[in-house]
């Protein structure tokens, strides 16, 4: 282990880190995992630790929990950074741990941010949990399905440790201002609404919670050694708040799909909501109405035609203007898309369409419709019969379209809402003239 200089503070440090629990009992939240006789505590408490992957948002105590097993194993407890560690370091504390192994002592290696290892690295660690030279613990705040290796991570137990609720923040705030390793042992006098807004504000984020708090108690009046924290700091501090949002990551598709859905499901404050979410975050406005455009066709379609159009102006508006003027473009668009009717015709139409094409056989263009432009193909036949639907009354004809082991099939079925049902009522009549001036 590394030693500290002589003119280490422990003031110097952050007040998280000042804080950290060095018990089960004090961590706050995550009860399904640790709350008395759940599985992990019993792990930890036997010191019988598996290899796992720990999974959640930031400050959820990933990283707490890796100091507490620290403190509770009898095992070598190495603490590897995939930001800072290269392969070379990874076999360098792999070597070591074989030998100890053979020595008949455990190692346990701690991984934060384990999903920043490319695929070489993790492939490091494969042969050494494999053969159990070492236990491995990773941190992750991606989907480990999508981030390590597949090998890997079925060698580990994944456990998915839960955002923080607000009530679990204000419980560890006001625990902050009474622990004699915060501030002295100063006294900090601040409303609990005041803490409540900062555990608002920090979405579930122990950590950031915590230096909010310190930010503030350090830009206090101070009267008489009491600090007095008023809701004026608070919001100072507080003036931009940080979305959990990974444009990259898997809670970019979660929201991306809230917002989808909350629009199919005709809610509009709650396709606004998620909107607001994702361009708050930092968003790119044109990928989000690139997706309303999708939405515009697959879920409104011919109920509503007016949505598309209303979609692709969205998109010209965020291109010509950029945030944050086109925000409400975007909200009137997404807001329009959930009060339209709905339909998935189009989309079914297609994807039915889609099937036969990629499944079936590719069969010739019936001759009646295809063009003939050379004498060589007028004396083939192509084109020979065409009808011009212009040159008929109803401006419809008897000719058949389809290849002729697809004659009898329908991929378009409109629904009953909005312009489709005027739709629905216009297609029986074309096919019951057809039928009735079908070829005999």
């Amino acid at each position: 282990m590394s030693e500290r200089s002589l003119f280490y503070e422990p003031m110097n440090e952050p007040l998280a880190a000042r804080l950290r629990p060095e018990s089960l009992d004090e961590i706050i939240g995550q009860d399904h995992l640790i709350g008395k006789g759940k599985v992990l505590r019993r792990m930890v408490e036997s010191d019988r630790i598996p290899s796992m992957i720990f999974w959640g948002p930031p400050g959820v105590g990933k990283t707490t929990l890796a100091s507490v097993i620290a403190r509770h194993t009898k095992a070598n407890f190495i603490n590897f950074s995939a930001v800072t560690s290269g392969i070379k370091e990874i076999r360098e504390v792999m070597k070591r741990a074989e030998e100890d192994t053979s020595l008949g002592t455990r190692t346990i290696v701690f991984v934060d941010e384990i999903h920043r290892f490319n695929k070489a690295q993790q492939d490091a660690f494969l042969p050494f949990v494999e053969k159990g030279a070492i236990i491995l613990i990773g941190a992750t705040t991606e989907n480990p399905s999508f981030e390590v290796n597949g090998a890997l991570l079925s060698r580990c137990k994944v456990f998915v440790l839960k955002q923080l609720e607000a009530d679990d923040i204000v419980t560890l705030l006001k625990r902050a201002l009474k622990d004699p390793r915060a501030f002295e042992g100063r006294t900090i006098s601040v409303d609990d609404k005041d803490l409540l807004f900062i555990a608002n504000f920090c979405n579930g984020d122990a950590r950031m919670a915590l230096s909010t708090l310190e930010m503030a108690v350090l830009n206090g009046r101070e009267e008489n050694d009491e600090i007095f924290i008023d809701s004026d700091i608070i919001e100072e501090i507080t003036s931009k708040k940080s979305f959990l949002y990974d444009k990259k990551g898997e809670e970019h598709y979660n929201i991306i799909s809230a917002l989808h859905k909350s629009m199919r499901n005709s809610d509009p404050d709650a396709a606004v909501y998620w909107l607001s979410r994702m361009l708050e975050a930092g968003e790119d406005p044109l990928y989000v109405a690139r997706r309303v455009i999708r939405f515009a066709s697959e879920d409104v379609g011919l109920a509503d035609p007016r949505a598309l159009q209303i979609a692709v102006s969205a998109y010209d508006a965020c291109h010509y203007i950029g945030m944050p003027e086109c925000t409400d473009a975007l909200a009137e668009a997404v807001i329009y898309m959930a009060v339209a009717p709905k339909s998935n015709a189009i989309d079914v139409a297609y994807m039915t369409a889609r099937k036969d094409a990629m499944t079936m056989l590719d069969e010739p263009v019936p001759l009646v419709i295809r063009n003939a432009p050379t004498k060589l193909m007028k004396e083939l036949d192509y084109g020979k019969g065409y009808q011009y639907a212009h040159d008929t009354k109803e401006k419809l004809t008897n000719m058949v379209c389809m290849p002729e082991s697809l004659k009898d099939r329908e991929y378009y079925e409109p629904g009953e809402q909005g312009l489709e049902r005027q739709i629905s009522e216009r297609l029986k009549a074309i096919k019951a003239w057809k039928k009735e001036h079908s070829e005999k």
